[in-house]
């Protein structure tokens, strides 16, 4: 039985340790093309959930570009049962949502997005994956986890990383996406720290269309 079939309903999804609590939300508009995003949250072992405002704010934006999202909790967070895995644990939490999701939407387009620890293993669950149509990082931790390790994501890769950021360093972001030899787009807000408080409706604004030119390069 599939478990995307409401517009809008909370799910559990079988996980490595047990059952994943997730969210999901149809897109608001048809644009003919059928993709679903699975996002990634912030650390579990610092306040990160699937509630995150910078998580449901990229859950908002992409069903107002025509794109399904799929938001979750890792082990341990919430009603998802486990407890963290040192990034390993997280890895085969994602794998098992991307699992779930091809199992019951085979004809979807597969999408990553992960904001901070999340985008490490968005980015991660990419590189390791052979069709994805889409990679968007938002202030990836470079100088934490190893990136470089991991052989280049199949897709083209959107990076949103705040100037004022607290706890990645911003510099070291704008460094790793200049060195880099893949399909990848920066996008800078000079003035946003990490979690990118009153800059939510910016950061909005700005990935929209940049999203949606990247997805129509990607067809």
């Amino acid at each position: 039985m599939s478990l995307f079939t409401e517009r809008e309903q909370k799910v559990f999804i079988e996980g490595p340790c047990g059952e994943l609590e997730a969210y999901y939300h149809t897109a608001k508009i048809d644009t003919g093309r059928q993709a679903t995003v699975i996002i990634c949250h912030p650390h579990p072992q610092f306040g990160g959930t699937m509630d995150n405002k910078v998580v449901t704010t990229l859950a908002r934006l992409y069903r107002e570009i025509g794109v399904n999202a799929i938001r979750f909790n890792f082990r341990g967070v919430g009603a998802s049962a486990g407890s963290y895995g040192g990034t390993e644990g997280e890895h085969g939490d994602l794998l098992s949502v991307i699992g779930r999701l091809k199992n019951d939407r085979p004809e979807d387009e597969l999408l990553l997005a992960g904001f901070s620890f999340g985008s490490f293993i968005a980015f991660r669950g990419a590189a390791g994956l052979p069709r994805v149509g889409h990679l968007l990082l938002i202030a990836p931790p470079v100088d934490r986890y190893s990136f470089d390790n991991y052989d280049p994501p199949p897709c083209p890769v959107c990076v949103v990383q705040g100037g004022e950021d607290d706890v990645v360093e911003a510099s070291g972001v704008w460094d790793w996406v200049a060195a880099q030899p893949f399909d990848i787009q920066l996008i800078k807000i000079d003035d946003a720290g990490h979690f990118f408080h009153g800059k939510l409706v910016e950061l909005k604004q700005l990935l929209i269309p940049k999203l949606s030119k990247q997805l129509r390069l990607a067809e």
